[in-house]
């Protein structure tokens, strides 16, 4: 039996969807939450490109390091035991 996977998304390879070696359901939510949002700004700037401003693409690289950081702190968060 062939298994095939599904390409990851732009945003789930930046907040790692793969990567929860606890298999906490709400890590997963998180993750899942974050990603679909870079996905989001990911997609905007691929339709939008043309004739981009600098502080527009210098946003866009900001946007996606503050939704990475979001996305770790409500794991550490989540996941914190002391």
């Amino acid at each position: 039996m062939v298994t095939t996977q599904k390409e990851l998304s732009f945003g789930e390879k930046l907040v790692g969807l793969t990567f929860n070696p606890s298999g906490d359901d709400k890590v997963n939510r998180a993750k899942r939450l974050c990603a679909e949002l870079a996905d989001l700004v990911y997609e905007d700037i691929h339709i939008n490109n043309s004739g981009m401003s600098e502080l527009k693409s210098n946003l866009y690289s900001h946007t996606f390091g503050e939704i990475l950081n979001a996305q770790m702190n409500v794991v550490k968060i989540l996941t914190l035991k002391y």
